[in-house]
């Protein structure tokens, strides 16, 4: 797969751990439905409220559905970030940048009402496989 990242000084820079745009030439396109973070063996809530515990949990899930589609979060090319808090924008962005290298994807970060379970933080992905 061929992943490029877009960035131009025309647009706002990236204020996080993402790029303006990513252009991803490939044979497949993966769409995992967001993921929240629920321990796969148990089915329970994990993190008892500490956001970033929530947010590892939830980039492992991702990690895995993406690993039973063949490939790794490098083919990740969008992400949309749901959170019952924007003031927990920060602690979400330093435990998301941990699973991404210097060419993070493009991502959108929304503020939701409610998340299924009571979790603070849902995570969708796009990844494009060659």
């Amino acid at each position: 797969m061929i992943r490029d990242v877009v960035a131009t000084p025309s647009a706002p820079a990236a204020i996080g751990p993402y790029s303006q745009a990513v252009i991803a030439q490939g044979a497949r396109c993966i769409y995992c439905s967001g993921q929240i973070p629920l321990d796969p063996q148990t089915g329970e809530l994990v993190g008892g409220g500490d956001v970033g515990q929530e947010t590892h949990r939830v980039m492992q899930n991702l990690s895995a559905v993406l690993t039973a589609a063949g490939v790794s979060l490098d083919a990740v090319v969008k992400t949309t970030i749901y959170l019952t808090d924007l003031a927990n924008f920060a602690v979400v962005n330093e435990a998301y940048a941990t699973y991404f290298g210097s060419t993070p994807p493009a991502r959108a970060t929304v503020q939701v009402a409610a998340l299924p379970r009571g979790a603070q933080v849902e995570i969708d992905a796009v990844a494009v496989a060659a």
